[in-house]
């Protein structure tokens, strides 16, 4: 079962209902007890880094998450849940990321030509980078995602597995053993963002000491 973590931030039902076009049990829930007892964990999100962050902290999901997947349990994050497992965030100000990839989040605004748009909204081709992670397994480089986003990730060289171009190149996905981020929405991504949450779903849980 995938458990899409519910802390009042991100597009829940929509990647729940992905989730079941692939075959996969999701349920969206907030419950610490249901959380533990998935088989992989999906921490959705939109909005502003600040209000996600202090949300996770007031219903003390964040050290609750970093101990799952300190114990080897696959999480991916998605867009702002992406943004969330970095150290931290400059997105109006500075606030503390969960820390399970080194990283930090900054505005995009400030590292693309002026002459486009902020945010960055559309389709964009996926360039792997170091080959194809487990996590792409079903997906061919230079298939097209759907992005919508104003912040993105930089200082992460050791965990970006796929980028994507506009007007310089942005993280479009990374992980680090169980962890995983994409800032593209796969469930807003056709047929081949499906291929990816079935290969998530096929992740097996990290083994650890």
């Amino acid at each position: 079962m995938v458990a899409i973590v519910d802390y009042g931030v991100g597009n829940l039902f929509s990647l729940r209902s992905s989730f079941a076009a692939v075959g996969a049990e999701a349920l969206v829930t907030g419950d610490r007890e249901t959380i533990a007892g998935a088989d992989r964990i999906v921490l959705p999100g939109v909005g502003a880094f600040q209000d996600a962050a202090e949300k996770l902290r007031a219903r003390k999901l964040d050290a609750f998450l970093k101990e799952l997947a300190s114990s080897g349990k696959p999480l991916l994050g998605i867009c702002l849940g992406m943004q969330l497992l970095f150290d931290k965030s400059f997105e109006y100000g500075e606030h503390a990321g969960l820390g399970l990839l080194r990283g930090e989040v900054v505005p995009l605004s400030e590292r693309v030509p002026a002459e486009l748009k902020i945010p960055h909204m559309g389709w964009n081709p996926l360039s792997f980078t170091g080959g194809r992670h487990p996590l792409f397994k079903y997906v061919k480089e230079g298939e097209c995602m759907y992005f919508v986003h104003s912040f993105c990730a930089e200082k992460c060289e050791e965990s970006v597995i796929a980028t994507a171009e506009y007007g310089c190149a942005v993280t479009a996905a990374a992980a680090k053993k169980n962890v995983m981020g994409c800032q593209f929405h796969p469930e807003k991504s056709g047929d081949a963002g499906l291929r990816i949450l079935q290969a998530f779903c096929e992740m097996e849980e990290e083994k650890t000491c």
